[in-house]
């Protein structure tokens, strides 16, 4: 029987986790984060804290991917620790909220900066109003160019193309260009001083909520800081390189968020900042003109195009994988004869992507996505302080830095975030509890099935 080889080195593990963060969110949310945190220093301590949220996390499932060093990470955990119905919920979750939703964000994303190039589907251009109930949903130009993105990737995965390593370079390539290319504008082409005091304006009404909402935007930027664990099953002595690779990783990660934010704020003050959505693109142009402008949103295309590519695989291939064990819809389990996919899987992935995509804006579906993630990452620093208890003799070939402040941070973080985003943003995050109930009785039904 044919099995995963472990192939992977560290080098290539680490460029595996910078390549697996770092998406669209840099070039979108630090607008967004501004119009809720008017404040240089406060953003910059945003990105700092968010980012180190990630680094803790990625110490704290590190230890587990080399107790259990299989593919697939976080399930594997939650399953071991608590049994099949929280890894269940866990991986429903990754599948209609946190894999799907960071499709239909990142293809907003993509439609934001596609309308540089053709303004008349820009998101202020209203195309429909859909009543639904007591709402009317809203239906932009721009997240037609969405549904468009993410049908047209959905076809080249049916279709069984997989992106070869040469077209994996170009695309890691342009996002590191287009990254490199801020901060040396910024260096020759600075158009603004950065406001460092006060703190706190006054008109920011309460800081520990305001901060907590920028911190969501950070959380989306640095999601995926636990993809590695995925493939521990495929990594070279994982025992060593899981955890060297994931702290290098997001540590570089971390170093590159900041010099580009600060590029940001040297580009535009505060006031142009507040509420950008594309912040790259308005920042490029300030300092360069419309050739730097150009060259930036080129970059977020192609980005945010191989992004959403490799998502839509891995989903599919997730949904697949869970049919199969009995814990989803028997359906998602079938190939397709000719193109050798699971069509079946790609298609439900494809249209409740594209769902997602037409009832939110960008930063009403990352914070769906984030949401739903703090609170497994809650569950998954728990799974940790489980397993030492329930299995102390257990191989640990590498055991958590800091252990327990550094997972204990870990959790206190995701519980702040948790209710934080309840308090601030009650609707999306409601909104990723339902879909998450809603699991209940598709675990149930297979559960029967499988018996």
């Amino acid at each position: 029987m044919a099995t995963l080889e472990r192939v992977i080195g560290p080098f290539n593990a680490t460029l595996l986790v910078i390549g697996g963060i770092i998406g669209s969110g840099i070039f979108l949310t630090t607008g967004v984060m501004a119009d809720v945190l008017p404040s240089t220093p406060l953003l910059l301590l945003a990105w700092t804290v968010g980012c180190l949220f990630a680094v803790f996390g990625a110490l704290t499932y590190a230890e587990m991917a080399t107790m259990f060093p299989r593919s697939g990470g976080v399930y594997i955990f939650l399953r071991e620790a608590f049994g099949t119905l929280p890894a269940f919920l866990y991986g429903w979750a990754m599948l209609l909220v946190v894999l799907s939703g960071g499709v239909a964000a990142v293809a907003v994303g993509f439609a934001d900066y596609f309308s540089y190039f053709v303004p008349a589907v820009s998101s202020s251009r209203t195309v429909a109003e859909v009543p639904f109930g007591v709402f009317t949903i809203r239906i932009a130009a721009s997240q037609l160019v969405a549904v468009s993105a993410i049908v047209l990737l959905g076809g080249i995965n049916y279709l069984g193309v997989r992106s070869g390593s040469g077209t994996n370079a170009v695309l890691t390539v342009a996002k590191v260009i287009g990254l490199a290319l801020l901060p040396l504008f910024a260096l020759f082409g600075a158009q603004t001083t950065p406001e460092w005091t006060p703190v706190v304006p006054a008109e920011i009404a309460s800081p520990l909520s305001a901060f907590g909402v920028a911190l969501i935007a950070v959380l989306w930027t640095t999601e995926g800081y636990y993809f590695m664990t995925y493939a521990a099953g495929e990594v070279r002595d994982p025992a060593r390189n899981l955890p060297r690779a994931m702290t290098y990783g997001l540590l570089t990660v971390m170093a590159v968020y900041l010099v580009v934010n600060v590029a940001y704020l040297y580009a535009l003050p505060m006031d142009a900042l507040r509420g950008t959505t594309r912040v790259a693109e308005a920042a490029a142009t300030a300092m360069v003109g419309p050739v730097g402008a150009t060259l930036i949103a080129l970059t977020v295309l192609v980005s945010t195009l191989g992004a959403d590519a490799a998502v839509i695989l891995g989903a599919s291939r997730l949904f697949y994988a869970m049919a199969k064990d009995g814990l989803f819809f028997p359906v998602a389990a079938a190939v397709h004869p000719r193109f050798h996919s699971p069509h079946l899987a790609i298609v439900g992935i494809t249209v409740w992507s594209s769902l997602l995509a037409l009832t939110g804006t960008y930063e009403q579906l990352f914070t769906y996505v984030v949401f739903v993630s703090v609170l497994f990452s809650l569950l998954g620093g728990l799974a940790l302080f489980r397993l030492r208890r329930t299995r102390p003799e257990a191989d640990r070939p590498y055991r958590v830095w800091g252990y327990p402040v550094v997972p204990a941070l870990f959790m206190a973080g995701a519980f702040y975030m948790v209710v934080n985003t309840l308090t601030a943003r009650p609707v999306e995050s409601l909104a990723g509890l339902l879909l998450l109930v809603v699991g209940l009785p598709a675990y149930w039904y297979g559960r029967g099935r499988s018996r």
